[in-house]
């Protein structure tokens, strides 16, 4: 299934991660695998997984270090094959580069501004410009350097598809109706987001805290999702 619906594997247990994929896979092809599980497990859990699941990797380390450094962070899990793979806009041009040059067969994802913050903490750290005019001037500056996605939350979104129509946008900060934001600031539905622009919206703990109930119940609310966008 071609599904906008990025599920995030938001776990550091290795069987649960299996699990999840497991029950969702019919569902979903594109999984989040980010820094709690990577740091924990290391390159080989995510090979484990890819090579008892076919699925599309959304390699969420948010590099960022100077461009040497992220070249070859980039160049040591190139192997894995991640669809995208992500780096922080902030990075600057010359790091974007860098991490686009050691991976040829995928695609750099430049993360804008955090979803988590909110403007008054945006502003506090020192930031002169607003969180949507940063997150364009970051974003153009990294699409020019060779990144060929962008993630921003789902109010960028739309500008993000107008400074670069042939990225793909990706938007966390993602909440279904009536949900907590829990550590997010600028969230949005999914469908909200994927009509504001997004290509792809990621997804977690709304599905994947339903596991505990019953397989059925996760599969369902991902069938609910899909209905609803």
């Amino acid at each position: 299934m071609n599904s906008p619906i990025i599920l995030a594997l938001d776990t550091k247990d290795p069987n649960q991660a299996r699990n999840w994929i497991r029950i969702s896979r019919p569902l979903i092809n594109h999984f989040k695998i980010g820094l709690e599980f990577y740091l924990l497990n290391g390159k080989e859990s995510v090979v484990a997984l890819q090579k008892e699941f076919a699925f599309e990797l959304f390699l969420d380390l948010k590099l960022y270090d100077i461009p040497n450094t992220v070249k070859g962070a980039v160049e040591s899990v190139a192997s894995l094959n991640p669809k995208f793979l992500t780096v922080h806009a902030a990075g600057g041009p010359k790091m974007i580069a860098a991490a686009a040059e050691a991976l040829p067969g995928g695609s750099i994802a430049a993360v804008t501004v955090l979803t988590s913050f909110s403007e008054n903490e945006f502003s506090s750290l020192g930031y002169s410009k607003d969180i949507s005019s940063t997150a364009r001037s970051w974003a153009d500056k990294a699409v020019a350097a060779g990144a060929t996605s962008l993630i921003c939350s789902p109010f960028e979104a739309q500008q993000m598809k107008d400074i670069a129509p042939d990225s793909t946008i990706i938007t966390p900060g993602v909440r279904l109706l009536g949900e907590s934001a829990n550590d997010q600031n600028r969230v949005m539905t999914p469908k909200e987001a994927l009509s504001g622009g997004a290509d792809y919206v990621v997804i977690g703990r709304s599905i994947t805290s339903l596991s505990g109930d019953s397989e059925q119940a996760m599969q369902d609310k991902i069938t609910e999702i899909h209905q609803s966008i």
